[in-house]
């Protein structure tokens, strides 16, 4: 079904787009809601979703080393209760597909383009992530490898040159509410954290297998340290207004200006984010499409790439009617499911499985 390959390299460079694209644009000010000045640290607690998702796959996958969640998921509870959770996990990839290509919309539409249909936008996207999907993982993986330096980059950039506005004393009390409020912020991270269950379908393909889980562990902890940097950066500039702004890094950049010359930067955004979209979109839709043919015993996937385009479109368009809907939804219920799809089913598949084998082995 999929004869390509990919490095572990390559698999990191995928997934650290795919969570930290849409996290690092509204995340930030629904932290900072219920963390404050404390919004920093709330990555650090969510980011143990992320370690304990790719250790759960990585384990997973040494017992079924040749197939993905869906397909050994049969072999460990059956064939029924398989499928079962087989569609779940498939239904939320979808969904959150079409919730992802909504978000990234109202972002591009309500910030930049206020006169463009949010259709439009859309549909060039999914489009776009069709054509990038038909070819495969490893055209998936050579275009993370040509494109992730115009997205971490601006980033890095970005940082640099807000530091002369930073107002560190913003900082301040650490923890003076205690850890309460900082655990509560985690929760909306901890959603995203949960997305790296991904990897499950990735390690499949990897031609330096023994490396994945090692290569996985650096991801998680590069969105944590991103996150914590961003976060800092939008606290240092932003201060108490955080919470108010809906996209706070956003907000940040414009107070860039280096003598009066190198300024107004948001175009500069504007690209990033569209760079991690399309990475983030492509590698949720190759997920959804593979998966769904594993499950439906076809011999290619890449027949199901333009029904689902539609799909992804119609969703993206009917699902979420506005960005405050869209907030609604990461806030309230984001959060709970993905963990619960993402890292406590594939946690009870895991346990079963290690009972299996040890009964079979007695």
């Amino acid at each position: 079904m999929e004869k390509g390959k990919i490095s572990s390299l390559q698999m990191a460079i995928l997934l650290y787009p795919s969570i930290i694209a849409t996290i690092i644009i509204s995340v930030p000010s629904i932290v900072a809601k219920f963390a404050k000045n404390d919004l920093w640290i709330s990555p650090i607690f969510s980011s143990v979703i992320g370690f304990a998702t790719v250790y759960i796959a990585y384990e997973l996958h040494k017992l079924y080393p040749k197939q993905t969640v869906i397909q050994f998921s049969e072999q460990i509870i059956g064939r029924f209760a398989g499928k079962i959770i087989s569609i779940i996990i498939l239904f939320v990839y979808l969904v959150s597909t079409g919730h992802i290509v909504r978000g990234y919309s109202e972002f591009i539409v309500s910030s930049f383009l206020n006169n463009t249909p949010i259709s439009v936008i859309i549909a060039s996207m999914v489009v776009l992530c069709a054509f990038a999907v038909q070819g495969g993982i490893e055209v998936l993986g050579r275009l993370a490898q040509l494109f992730s330096p115009l997205f971490i980059g601006p980033i890095v950039i970005f940082v640099f040159l807000l530091s002369p506005d930073f107002e560190v004393k913003n900082i301040l009390p650490i923890l003076g509410n205690g850890i309460g409020p900082t655990l509560k912020g985690a929760i909306v991270p901890g959603g995203w954290f949960s997305e790296f269950f991904l990897i499950i379908f990735l390690l499949p393909f990897l031609t330096d297998v023994k490396k994945g889980r090692k290569y996985g562990m650096l991801t998680v902890l590069a969105v944590m340290v991103t996150l914590v940097v961003v976060n800092l950066t939008v606290l240092f500039v932003l201060g108490p207004t955080t919470p108010s702004k809906e996209f706070p890094l956003m907000n940040a950049t414009r107070y860039i200006s280096l003598g009066e010359f190198f300024e107004n930067l948001e175009s500069m955004a504007m690209a990033i984010w569209i760079v991690g979209a399309f990475i983030k979109i492509s590698v949720f839709f190759y997920v959804t499409a593979l998966g769904t043919a594993q499950l439906l015993n076809l011999s290619d996937y890449r027949v199901l790439i333009w029904p689902l385009t539609i799909i992804f479109i119609e969703l993206a368009f009917w699902s979420i009617p506005s960005s405050a809907e869209y907030t609604s939804y990461i806030t309230l219920v984001f959060p709970f499911y993905a963990p619960l799809v993402q890292t406590i089913i594939p946690l009870f598949l895991l346990v079963i499985a290690i009972i299996r084998k040890k009964k079979t082995s007695e």
